[in-house]
């Protein structure tokens, strides 16, 4: 019979082993406009997995969808979204957020206007906020109008009501889903398919 000693050396090993098999997960916080877009935009991402609607940037603990939407708590409807870095990179992820929204429109997009729909990226490290300001960069040259995404730390996250989340598949009948989730989801297929002919990377 092995000691106790022994046992926990093995069961040591093999948690360790099974931790070093398990796949890695990194995060980034974008805030585009709506979530529900945004979710469902970067829902369809290969190497994306899982995207959480919330809220960030704001100054008040535990905020609520109403209190966002008031503009006084200073938080951005945002979405966090979880990947695989081995598939697709920070950097890559960043670069799929200019096709996402439309990021020379100050504090609004399409009829949404108010600070919460702001463009912004959250930083969790130095390295993201670096790739950020490189993707932003490389984007102006494509695009016409100054980019006014902000770049910021990220403090704290908070997750949207449970109502909020995967949002445009839960609720494909209705009205805002189908005037402006669908078409920005269609427009954005268009924009991925057309970006994984020169990066074979994202496929």
């Amino acid at each position: 019979m092995k000691s106790p000693a022994i046992l926990a050396l093995l069961m040591s090993a093999a948690l360790s082993s099974f931790a070093a098999d398990a796949p890695k997960t990194e995060s980034a916080v974008f805030g585009g406009g709506c979530f529900w877009c945004t979710e469902g935009a970067y829902q369809i991402v290969p190497g994306v997995t899982k995207v959480v609607s919330g809220y960030a940037g704001g100054k008040t603990e535990n905020p609520t969808y109403k209190e966002v939407c008031g503009g006084d708590t200073g938080h951005a409807e945002v979405v966090k979204i979880d990947f695989d870095p081995s598939k697709i990179s920070f950097r890559e992820i960043t670069d799929l957020f200019w096709h996402v929204h439309d990021p020379t429109t100050l504090n609004s997009q399409g009829n949404d206007h108010g600070t919460q729909y702001r463009s912004v990226i959250f930083y969790a490290n130095e390295a993201q906020k670096k790739a950020a300001e490189e993707s932003m960069k490389e984007a102006q040259k494509e695009i016409t109008n100054p980019i006014v995404t902000e770049i910021s730390p990220l403090t704290k996250f908070y997750p949207a009501e449970d109502y909020h989340q995967n949002f445009a598949n839960e609720n494909p009948n209705q009205g805002y889903v189908c005037a402006v989730v669908k078409p920005k989801i269609a427009k954005f297929k268009k924009a991925l398919a057309e970006i994984a002919k020169n990066h074979p990377e994202v496929k």
